[in-house]
């Protein structure tokens, strides 16, 4: 048999090809969202994924049936509520905890401005190995919650902030806390909220709260008056 009629070699160090059992990039996705609000004790419905995710609602149906039916990642009640299974919670807590840990050292180490965090993080997480996870994670061993105020799974006990700012009382004071993970997928927000000081730890005077017009927020002597749509993103006590 000539050489060229060989069957090639398969190299040595070849990325290895996820399995049919393993979730796609988009059911990831799905899982991380599901994550999200069920840590949020928020009702887990695929017209609420649909929303989050800006897809129809038949794009979300045929989602949640390879993560059901194909790879037992979910599970779904009478009422159609949506629960990740324990392999499906296990893999999307470790997504979660990827994700924010590489948030945290972009910003603190690598100096990344904020509204650009995210999606490099998207980026990274699938390719980190757990080495360099672990290389990564001593660098910001320290802190409890990514760059946005949400929890890195095992390092905090749950979210901080009870209160969202539309429903704060005029008069008062608020400090933030987190902003909804949502947020961080638009760059634009993440932009415009951090260029206002409007990022966890920073405590304002509510001058005036309006389910109209916005709430505006007073510190020393600059005002900010935030939209009720921007508002609702913003949680803190």
């Amino acid at each position: 048999m000539s050489d060229a009629s060989r069957e090639p070699t398969a190299h040595p160090r070849r990325r290895h090809v996820v399995g049919s059992d393993e979730p796609t990039p988009k059911e990831r996705e799905y899982l991380e969202v599901i994550y999200y609000l069920a840590a949020r004790q928020e009702p887990v419905i695929a017209a609420r994924l649909a929303r989050w995710m800006g897809v129809q609602p038949p794009t979300v149906t045929h989602v949640l049936h390879q993560l059901e039916e194909k790879k037992g990642l979910i599970a779904r009640d009478a009422r159609g509520e949506i629960s990740l299974t324990e392999r499906g919670f296990e893999l999307a807590e470790a997504m979660v905890r990827r994700h924010r840990i590489l948030e945290r050292f972009l910003v603190d180490v690598m100096g990344m401005p904020w509204n650009l965090i995210h999606e490099e993080a998207v980026r990274l997480e699938h390719a980190l190995s757990p080495t360099m996870e672990e290389y990564i994670e001593a660098k910001v061993s320290a802190s409890t919650t990514c760059p946005h105020g949400n929890p890195i799974p095992g390092k905090a006990q749950g979210y901080e902030g009870s209160i969202r700012l539309d429903q704060a009382a005029s008069g008062t004071s608020f400090t933030i806390r987190r902003i909804v993970e949502e947020a961080e997928e638009d760059t634009d927000l993440i932009r415009y909220l951090q260029s206002n000081g409007l990022v966890p730890g920073a405590t304002f005077m509510i001058s005036d709260a309006s389910p109209a017009y916005g709430v505006t927020l007073q510190h020393e002597q600059t005002s900010i008056t935030v939209s009720p749509e921007i508002a609702t993103l913003l949680w803190g006590e």
